[in-house]
């Protein structure tokens, strides 16, 4: 066998060179096309059977790996225990399932789902509704549950101080939604009169859609849960809350604004309404927030420390450019940040910084507030 490809190689190397235009006598192609035929002539019923089987093993490896991994997607970088909701829809094909069980990162292989659909005969078995499954899950599993009709009761939990690109990126994560038609919507999405429209703002919604744990019973869809986050941020700020923040002469847009910052500055419970009082001072002073929380809402991507570079962004949001409160909130605040912003406390301080554990540490005067900065930073 090894004489044969051997020599096959060498005909393949001389008739190529002839083609290729290079100088080569044609008697010799002559002579050796003779010699491969009469070679050819000589093999015996066994030469032809190998030859034979190991094309047909080359052929079959060829196309197995084509098929395998024609439809396979790159993993996602998801956590294995992460819940994952598919929405399957009346007149949705096995193939469109498996376009949108690629697409959320339940399955990278396309073709091994649809071979199992195939297999158990379940293409038009198929139950609509939602469904919760893990990265990674087995296609028996999936087609399973599918049959089945094992649906799920939609739950997600969108904690304090998401923005919205957090937001979307969540619900897109596990499933709910598309994460470029969330945010698509988001900008303009305006359903009360405090919530406004300005070309300055990034979203129109964002600190508007409240921070909380949902259950929806309908199929999820971007409008709806819109929608239903909206409705629930604007059934918590009572007519009490909303007294006082006539009283204080905020509107609910400056409110939920500055309880953004504090939601984003604090971290823990005691240091958020002194922080509030800290931003209402520099408020009453003319002096500039200066808060970091602005200028990490301006960047692609969360920084421990700000620079003195990024300070000096250009924009509407930077509180280190702008007197007074950003265009617009930079976060969805809890209501423990509504309510500092409502009852700040009743201190002197002007200055705070958080050290490495978030606690932070407050002072009435800059030297003082530098001195502080040397030793917690």
């Amino acid at each position: 066998m090894g004489d044969l490809l051997s020599k096959i190689g060498e005909f393949k190397d001389k008739l190529g060179k002839w083609l290729n235009g290079e100088d080569v006598e044609l008697g010799n192609i002559q002579d050796g096309m003779k010699k491969g035929t009469d070679f050819f002539h000589s093999l015996t019923w066994k030469h032809w059977t190998a030859i034979g089987v190991s094309f047909v093993v080359v052929i079959a490896l060829a196309v197995v790996l084509a098929f395998n991994t024609a439809d396979e997607a790159a993993p996602k970088n998801l956590d294995p225990n992460q819940t994952i909701f598919l929405s399957v829809k009346k007149g949705m094909s096995a193939s469109d399932i498996g376009d949108e069980l690629v697409k959320h990162g339940i399955i990278t292989n396309k073709k091994a789902f649809w071979l199992q659909v195939k297999k158990s005969d379940a293409a038009d078995k198929f139950k609509s509704g939602t469904y919760a499954f893990k990265p990674n899950t087995p296609p028996e599993e999936i087609i399973n549950k599918l049959v089945n009709g094992e649906t799920t009761q939609v739950k997600f939990t969108i904690p304090e101080g998401f923005g919205i690109k957090e937001i979307a990126k969540r619900l897109s994560d596990e499933g709910l939604v598309d994460e470029d038609e969330f945010l698509r919507k988001a900008k303009d999405f305006a359903p009360y009169s405090y919530i406004k429209r300005d070309k300055d703002i990034r979203y129109a919604c964002e600190g508007f859609l409240f921070p909380d744990t949902y259950v929806l019973h309908d199929d999820p869809t971007v409008d709806g849960i819109l929608k239903m986050m909206a409705e629930d941020m604007d059934n918590r700020l009572t007519p009490k809350m909303r007294k006082r923040a006539a009283e204080m002469d905020l509107s609910i847009h400056e409110l939920i604004t500055l309880a953004s910052l504090v939601e984003k500055e604090a971290m823990y419970e005691e240091d958020r309404p002194i922080i509030a009082q800290v931003f209402f001072k520099r408020l009453k002073i003319g002096m500039p927030l200066q808060t970091d929380t602005t200028i990490q809402y301006l960047l692609d991507a969360p920084k421990e420390d700000v620079s003195i570079k990024d300070t000096k962004i250009e924009s509407p949001y930077n509180t280190y450019q702008i007197k007074g409160l950003p265009p617009g909130p930079i976060a969805s605040p809890g209501m423990a940040a509504i309510e500092a912003v409502l009852y700040p406390a009743d201190t002197d301080y002007l200055y705070f910084v958080a050290d490495r554990k978030g606690h932070n540490h407050y002072s009435k005067s800059y030297a003082e507030h530098q001195q502080i900065v040397e030793q917690v930073r």
